[in-house]
């Protein structure tokens, strides 16, 4: 039997801060669990299947509440270690956000050309914070593993397990394996901060347009207040 080829994780793996636990970095699986509740009031069920995660082996274990912010720091965190090939997403789905959908749909479609998530009904799936080579080694690198609405700690466990295997191994209609580390080198480095709240960015070219004339108008007001001389001046 072959030796299944690993490598380290960028220097600075994890980069990005978030509500996870590390385990195992060589491990080729990473669980996330989806979160539709306020991170104070998470309910102990799910911080029992983070833990499980890592338990289990993976390499990250944590949770997920935004399709946008959210979904930008796990990609960034993922790409970071090749050694990690697959993603389980579990835990019930979030009526406001529609985070797993959102996960399903980008590795399926991707994103379009105002950087938003192709597919998903989720109200704000815009990743305006990663670099287009971040979005499209994600998409290669890992397989989801589609786990949405259930929340067995029996079968994360026996999820990450299959993930580990040498041969493929039969899991939910999938076949895992460790197929060892994406061959190429790991992406390192924080998300590039330039948009913190997308729900308040323009949604369409119109709102674009739109948003562009007033910052453009709000400049001249501003440009002839500072040109006024002072009244009462000498």
């Amino acid at each position: 039997m072959p030796e299944i080829f690993k490598q380290p994780p960028a220097p600075d793996y994890p980069p990005e801060e978030g509500c996870y636990l590390r385990g195992n970095d060589f491990s080729p699986v990473a669980v996330l669990v989806i979160l539709r509740y306020e991170r104070e009031k998470t309910p102990p069920g799910i911080e029992q299947l983070v833990r499980t995660g890592v338990e289990s082996g993976a390499a990250l274990a944590g949770t997920l509440q935004t399709e946008n912010v959210g979904l930008e720091k796990v990609i960034c965190n993922l790409v970071a270690n090749p050694n990690i090939r697959y993603l389980v997403v579990c835990g019930p789905e979030s009526p406001g956000h529609h985070v797993g959908e959102t996960i399903l749909a980008l590795v399926k479609n991707g994103v379009d050309a105002r950087k938003r998530i192709i597919g998903t009904t989720a109200p704000t799936p815009y990743l305006f914070n990663l670099p287009p080579e971040s979005v499209e080694r994600f998409r290669k690198q890992i397989t989801v593993i589609d786990l949405i609405n259930e929340g067995s700690p029996e079968v994360v466990r026996q999820a990450v397990w299959s993930c580990y295997q040498e041969q493929p191994t039969p899991f939910r209609g999938y076949s895992l394996h460790d197929p060892g580390a994406w061959p190429e080198p790991p992406l390192s480095g924080k998300i590039t901060w330039r948009v913190t709240n997308p729900e308040r960015e323009p949604k369409s070219e119109a709102e674009r347009t739109g948003a562009e004339k007033l910052r453009a108008l709000m400049d001249r007001v501003r440009a002839a207040v500072e040109r006024k001389p002072p009244e009462g001046g000498a």
